[in-house]
């Protein structure tokens, strides 16, 4: 199964990897840089939104993760269904967003929990079976990949499910961080917008293209 998404990937390696500039520019000129870790883009991506930018993201991670061939994708809620959306519309596909909690998800439910180092305590992440059939072949999306622990967890759900994660695509990753080591682990392919090398002095250090 890997020997076939390895060859998904290198047929898309081109493309994978090649920044949005949009997003990355705005990062650039716009970007708050609170400390080393944590960089703040909330007026445009997760607290205030534009539609049509949010759009032209969607898209372009949409152009990301179809050589992948998902038949749906997976986020979780609240930041995650935004880029999530844009995505699946532009690919045409269901989008299931895991609720955080979730009182009322339909059982049988598949769940994990999720410590948050941001906001500190811990978040339960639930899906619904019904939702991830077995053998389904799903994308992961999120706004940011930092430690990964969401997607992680959203991977070990799809488990579950009997389900396959295909690739994991974010607007942002935090290069600085281990989310790309946890998720290369497991075998999980991994598609980024814009890549942030490290925070230094109040500035944004992109990745090289």
């Amino acid at each position: 199964m890997w020997g076939n998404q390895e060859s998904i990937v290198n047929t898309a390696r081109a493309l994978v990897n090649t920044p949005f500039s949009p997003l990355v520019e705005r990062i650039q000129q716009e970007a708050t840089v609170e400390n080393d870790r944590i960089l703040k883009i909330d007026h445009f991506l997760n607290h205030r939104i534009e539609p049509a930018f949010m759009a032209a993201m969607g898209n372009a991670l949409a152009e990301r993760i179809a050589p992948f061939k998902p038949d749906l994708l997976l986020t979780a809620e609240a930041s995650g269904i935004a880029p999530a959306l844009a995505t699946a519309m532009a690919l045409d596909l269901p989008l299931v967003y895991a609720k955080k909690y979730a009182p009322i998800v339909e059982p049988p439910a598949l769940s994990r929990i999720v410590p948050s180092p941001t906001k500190g305590g811990e978040t339960r992440l639930v899906v619904g079976a019904r939702y991830l059939p077995s053998n389904t072949r799903v994308a992961l999306v999120d706004d940011f990949l930092a430690n990964g622990r969401t997607a992680l967890a959203l991977a070990e759900i799809i488990g579950d499910a009997g389900a396959e994660t295909v690739v994991a695509g974010f607007l942002v990753e935090k290069m600085f961080q281990q989310g790309r080591t946890a998720l290369e682990e497991r075998r999980i392919p991994i598609v980024a917008l814009a890549q942030v090398a490290r925070l230094e002095a109040g500035r944004v250090i992109m990745a090289e293209a």
